[in-house]
Order: structure tokens, then C-alpha cells, then sequence
């Protein structure tokens, strides 16, 4: 069973851009994305400010983000790192899973990635976070780096959104097409 500890903020900041920017989008009708609640349960308070100081997750989740952009389904995960490298063990079997079972549904899943060290967000669709994970489990490295990404699907900001995911997502949904 996973403890949670204060490692699980580690996230905070992007997820804090990503709820603004989903906000956003809401008020726009342009989407209306969630997040989705990690069930804990809590083990431990502090009595004086009443914050939960340990618990364990209930299950293990799926993703970090559902919902719909304008008729379209889709699911994203938010991670952050902080070199070149990201680490393929920051994403989990199960997370794996449920992104290509929603892919079949005709859904579109993705990472989005902040390389908080260069202040740059990535979208990693599904087939290319794929073509990673295999390549791992074929004996290949357990990472990919900042350099093997493709330009194009560094996700910019504007529009009144701290991470205009939109943007990417419209080039992804552009090349499924072709």
C-alpha cells in the first residue's frame, strides 16, 4: 500500500497551472475537464491545524485529468521533471493500461510533461509515450530524453492559459486524421 507523504505535492505547481488553464477553457466553453480525486485514507492529523499528516491510498488511480474538449473525449496525466530525463517508472503499468483501453473507446489520452528546470511543458501523446514504455520493456533504456521529443508538441502559452494544451491536442487530433 502507498503512503502518502509531502513527495505528493510534488506536482503542485503544474497542477495548479492546469486547473487555471482548465478553468479557463470552461469559461470559454471550450472544454470542460476534471480532476479526478485520488482516494486516501487518512491515518494521521495534526491536531492543531487539522491537516491530514499521513494516510495511504485507498486504490491505485488512473489518470490525473478526464472530461471532454468539445465533443471529444480525453484523459491526461500531469507529471513534472526536473532534468533532460524523464523517468519511465514515473508512470504505471495500470495508468498504462487505462490510457490504451480509452484509446479503443476512441478516446484521447496523453501526458503532459513540465520540464520545470527549462519552464517548458510537453504533450506526449499516447502513441509516442507507447513507443517509449515498449522500447523499455524490450530491454531499451528505462527513459526518454528532452531531446528525442518533437518540437511541435511543446505547448504554448497564451490565450489567457498558463498551459494552452488545446493547441497541442488540435495537432494531435490533425495527424489521427491523416
Amino acid at each position: 500500500m502507498a503512503t502518502w507523504t509531502s513527495r505528493g505535492l510534488r506536482g503542485s505547481v503544474l497542477e495548479e497551472m492546469i486547473n487555471y488553464t482548465n478553468q479557463k477553457y470552461r469559461d470559454k466553453k471550450l472544454a470542460l475537464i476534471q480532476k479526478v480525486p485520488t482516494p486516501i485514507t487518512p491515518v494521521r492529523f495534526d491536531k492543531n491545524s487539522r491537516h491530514i499528516t499521513l494516510a495511504y491510498f485507498e486504490k491505485k488511480s488512473t489518470v490525473d485529468y478526464i472530461g471532454a474538449v468539445q465533443g471529444v473525449p480525453v484523459c491526461f496525466d500531469a507529471k513534472e521533471c526536473h532534468t533532460d530525463t524523464f523517468p519511465l517508472q514515473n508512470v504505471h503499468q495500470h495508468q498504462m493500461e487505462f490510457m490504451e483501453e480509452y484509446e479503443e473507446q476512441d478516446g484521447i489520452s496523453f501526458l503532459l510533461i513540465y520540464f520545470s528546470h527549462r519552464q517548458e511543458c510537453y504533450y506526449l501523446r499516447f502513441a509516442e509515450l507507447k513507443k517509449y514504455w515498449d522500447r523499455m520493456k524490450a530491454g531499451g533504456p528505462k527513459h526518454f530524453k528532452y531531446a528525442e521529443l518533437e518540437k511541435e508538441f511543446f505547448v504554448p502559452c497564451g490565450n489567457g492559459a498558463a498551459i494552452h494544451y488545446l493547441v497541442t491536442l488540435q495537432k494531435d487530433l490533425k495527424e489521427r486524421k491523416q
